[in-house]
């Protein structure tokens, strides 16, 4: 027996490593395949080796071939080559070498392979890779330069992980308190007083000292029509009410505070004049500096920050987009207040008077919407759908964020649609022959005896069950002491005979129900005795004929006999369901005393108790359960003796009664 070959780490990972530089060039990953199969030692350790030797030669082709390294790894995952993480190993290695704008580039890749990275063999091991590595890059990102990578970063985990993702979603509503704006607190330092002054002689605002060129449709521009620079009178109390402001749409909770309300109610409503009185009424200026931009191939400057300088306040209020943005944040904090939102605390409740504000400055500030140029009509109309879909938003995260996705039920496969080949009339029975053909001779007879089969099956002459005459006849002779038959020959001792004997009586004698003192060894003996029952009953037998020795056997038929001629006793007259409602209104909420009379169980008391709440309900379903437990032998007697025993004399004196 030849010795096991040992695995060798470095002769693997130096062959894995050939074996890939050759995949890398030939563009195929054959030559992993074969080394993969020629390489002794079992899987865990071939696959760890190829994933370090993957890694090896990622660092050193980091910047050629990174891309094709990946795909490669991915093919390995896909042949059962590597493990499923290898791919992730490696963007994540690429992204901590390369520098940011080479990052762009990588990326860009990732969120190209999203449905590769959403499949079976990727998605559970390489989900917690790809967020890590998502939140690594958010942390080297400035979200004020690179707002639109940290933006396709988002996106890209929005596409990758489901909606209910618990990870990915803001389930406490809480706030980014980090997003602070800063202004200038210090009235001191302001240039806002000097500006006042300017107001009144624009002229001196831009004069060489300030190092600011006049520009077309700016000043000097005599054009009728286009605004001044400088149209809003802006002080430093203007300025600090303006941006105080941001600290509440930060922060909404301070909204609940009364002292907080009464800052912000007093700081909106100044802002908000000032909105009303210097409207937006001219655009021509704005549209042709957009134009010339455009002709220019100039781009669209996004800042992720408000700009907060003194000098740029008057000219963001004369600004369409900048009051817009204002506007929008009034209307989603009034929405967050008014609200129901699953984690908010008890106190964080609005007033009478608080509501009505909000309610008057919501129509104000859709009322500012659609008079802001251009198409303000339009826009506000797109606002108000889009907060109205946030509500259903805001349900789902307070039912806890259910999945959408709605698992199909067992049973409830979909059918395929069948087209279904119409048949021709003689088969269906309406051709002139009206015969239905049942594709066996034999069968096609047997269904055309009749053409109304159900009432075929009700003739008088499928009527099998025999008659007591019939049936007994037989037996009643055999028991005739002159025709000296011994008891071992007699029918009644068959079996098959005593089975068949017992359902007919069931079905057609009165004397099978009658309870009797009686005691028998064997069913013989109990069918010999219905046999002379029998006997006297039935015409044109010889009764008379038939003697037993038994006396006090025939006298007890013949009272038996009698009483089943006359009415039911209270012995075998069963509980009726109208003594039952009548019981069941007496008792009421008493009926558990009843129960332990009757032999309720437990378990059936707190089944009782669960079906229904109405106690005279329950004490109808007690009666219930006791007849079906009991069937005949639910007599109005062994109910009345319960009654007794459980202390209600008086219901049981109803029963008698009926």
């Amino acid at each position: 027996m030849s010795p096991s070959v040992l695995f060798n780490f470095n002769d693997a990972k130096d062959a894995f490593t050939a074996s890939t530089r050759s995949a890398l060039d030939n563009k195929t990953s054959k030559p992993l395949i074969n080394a993969f199969n020629q390489i002794t030692g079992n899987e865990t350790e071939k696959k760890t080796t190829l994933d370090q030797a993957l890694r090896q030669v990622l660092e050193e082709q980091i910047v050629s071939c990174y891309l094709a390294l990946i795909y490669l790894s991915i093919d390995g995952v896909t042949e059962g080559l590597c493990s499923a993480t290898t791919p992730f190993l490696l963007l994540g290695d690429v992204l901590d070498c390369l520098p940011l704008d080479q990052c762009d580039k990588i990326f860009s890749f990732v969120e190209e392979n999203v449905s590769t990275w959403k499949s079976n063999s990727f998605y559970t091991a390489g989900k917690n890779y790809l967020l890590r590595m998502c939140n690594d890059l958010l942390r080297r990102l400035s979200k004020s330069q690179n707002t639109v990578f940290c933006g396709r970063i988002q996106l890209f985990l929005a596409r990758l992980f489901p909606l209910s993702e618990k990870s990915g979603l803001n389930l406490q509503s809480q706030f980014n308190l980090d997003n602070i704006t800063v202004f200038n607190k210090n009235e001191q330092e302001s240039t806002l007083g000097q500006r006042l002054l300017n107001y009144i002689n624009p002229l001196h605002s831009f004069s060489k000292e300030d190092g600011m060129e006049v520009e077309e449709g700016e000043m000097g521009d005599e054009e009728p029509g286009v605004p001044a620079p400088c149209s809003i009178p802006i002080d430093y109390n203007l300025y600090r009410k303006f941006w105080t402001l941001q600290d509440y749409f930060r922060n909404p909770v301070q909204c609940y505070d009364k002292f907080s309300w009464m800052t912000f109610l007093k700081y909106s409503d100044e802002t908000l004049a000032v909105f009303k009185s210097f409207k937006l009424d001219d655009m021509q200026a704005s549209k042709r500096k957009l134009e010339e931009l455009r002709t220019a191939g100039g781009e669209h400057v996004y800042f992720a920050k408000f700009l907060t300088s003194e000098k740029l306040m008057d000219l963001q209020l004369s600004d369409s987009n900048f009051r817009r943005h204002i506007l929008l944040q009034y209307l989603i904090l009034f929405q967050y207040l008014k609200g129901q939102v699953k984690f908010k605390s008890s106190s964080c409740v609005l007033n009478d008077d608080q509501c009505s504000w909000m309610e008057e400055t919501t129509k104000l500030v859709y009322q500012l919407l659609r008079e802001i140029p251009p198409d303000g009509d339009k826009f506000a109309t797109m606002v108000e759908h889009v907060l109205n879909t946030e509500e259903n938003w805001n349900s789902w995260k307070n039912e806890g964020c259910p999945s959408f996705v709605k698992d199909r039920p067992v049973d409830d496969k979909p059918k395929r649609p069948t087209r279904k080949r119409q048949a021709p009339e003689d088969f269906l029975g309406k051709g002139p022959d009206r015969k239905v053909f049942m594709g066996n001779d034999e069968l096609t007879r047997l269904w055309n005896l009749n053409h109304d089969n159900m009432a075929a099956c009700q003739s008088e002459s499928r009527e099998f069950m025999p008659s007591l005459e019939e049936f007994f006849e037989e037996a009643i002779e055999q028991a005739d002491p002159a025709n000296m038959v011994e008891d071992e020959y007699k029918v009644v001792r068959n079996s098959n005979y005593g089975w068949r004997a017992l359902r007919l009586l069931s079905r057609r004698s009165p004397h099978f129900f009658q309870p009797t003192n009686q005691q028998f060894k064997s069913l013989a003996d109990y069918l010999e005795s219905m046999v002379i029952k029998l006997a006297k009953e039935l015409p044109d037998l010889p009764s008379e004929e038939i003697k037993t020795g038994e006396e006090d056997d025939e006298d007890n038929g013949d009272t038996l006999l009698k009483e089943s001629n006359d009415s039911p006793s209270m012995q075998t007259k069963v509980v009726s369901n109208q003594q039952m409602d009548e019981i069941a209104a007496k008792l009421g909420a008493q009926w558990k005393t009843l129960a332990s009379q009757l032999e309720i169980k437990a378990a059936e008391i707190r089944e009782i108790e669960t079906d229904s709440e109405d106690v005279d309900m329950q004490a109808k379903l007690l009666l219930v359960a006791w007849q079906d437990r009991e069937g005949t032998q639910a007599t109005v007697e062994s109910l009345i003796t319960a009654l007794n025993n459980a202390g209600f004399p008086k219901i049981a004196d109803i029963l008698n009664e009926t």
